[in-house]
């Protein structure tokens, strides 16, 4: 006896047969089609629109502070503080490709704000960002991580890069310094960013104030600035390590003569502004 397929089965069948035979000609084929490619915003925009992010003090992000991470075999540790954090280095960016998307924090990505992308400070951070090439600024609020390429500390929104003349080139060499305190002076402003991270100590403690002169997440990177301000004759110079971070320290002072005199040499020597921190 030959054993086959009742007629009504038969029919069910083919009529299945048919309609992926329909899918996969109207799906295109996935090697066909072209990986999305970045790019800057099809919406007319100048830097003069790009407005700075508003510091204001906010809780960690319920994603995206997970510590440690690892990005294409690599670990990466999030700092447990972003305060005193300042760093120099290439920063790029990016737009189009990811407008409307997820960022590591929960929050959408909007390539128009001052947002961006960083591998370790504590989401969110708000941070002053300059452009060491032509002195431009502009305060993000650092709500993703990456880059994930060597050598490159930041990625700017399309936004932020707008600000900093940076789309042009891609790349540009900056300085990212984190605002901790003061969050109140930017209400309703753009204040600078030199006006809420320093301020005046009106009682100097029995064992001195400090100035920081800086903060690095790696330790080479104190050590430099050691260097550099020990061959300028400001000191006493030392290096405080804790919280993932090198923190160089001026001091102490105790008086705040000696504390605005040591502010302003080195800010006639070229180095940033010193800020008072408490021990």
């Amino acid at each position: 006896m030959r054993y086959g397929v009742s007629k009504p089965l038969r029919g069910a069948l083919l009529l299945i047969t048919a309609v992926l035979l329909a899918s996969c000609a109207s799906d295109p084929d996935p090697v066909a089609v072209p990986e999305q490619q970045d790019g800057p915003s099809t919406r007319p925009l100048t830097a003069a629109e790009i407005k700075d992010a508003v510091p204001r003090s906010e809780p960690r992000a319920r994603y995206g502070n997970h510590s440690p991470y690892e990005v294409f075999g690599k670990k990466y540790k999030v700092l447990a503080s972003s305060e005193g954090y300042v760093e120099r280095g290439t920063a790029s960016w990016y737009g189009s490709k990811f407008h409307g998307r997820r960022t590591s924090s929960g929050e959408p990505y909007d390539m128009h704000l001052a947002t961006a992308a960083h591998k370790t400070l504590p989401l969110p951070t708000y941070a002053e960002v300059t452009n060491l090439n032509n002195g431009k600024k502009v305060i993000v609020k650092i709500n993703d991580r990456g880059p994930f390429k060597d050598n490159r500390i930041l990625d700017l929104s399309y936004g932020a890069a707008l600000r900093l003349d940076v789309i042009g080139n891609g790349t540009a060499p900056v300085e990212v310094r984190a605002i901790t305190s003061g969050f109140e002076r930017f209400a309703g402003n753009t204040a600078r960013v030199n006006e809420a991270i320093a301020f005046e100590s009106s009682d100097i403690p029995p064992d001195g104030a400090w100035l920081q002169a800086g903060a690095y997440g790696q330790r080479a990177g104190a050590e430099a600035l050691v260097a550099r301000l020990e061959k300028a004759r400001l000191t006493p110079v030392s290096i405080k390590d804790g919280g993932g971070l090198y923190r160089v320290w001026l001091g102490p002072f105790f008086s705040n003569t000696d504390i605005n005199s040591a502010i302003e040499r080195a800010i006639e020597l070229g180095f940033e502004r010193p800020h008072t921190v408490k021990r």
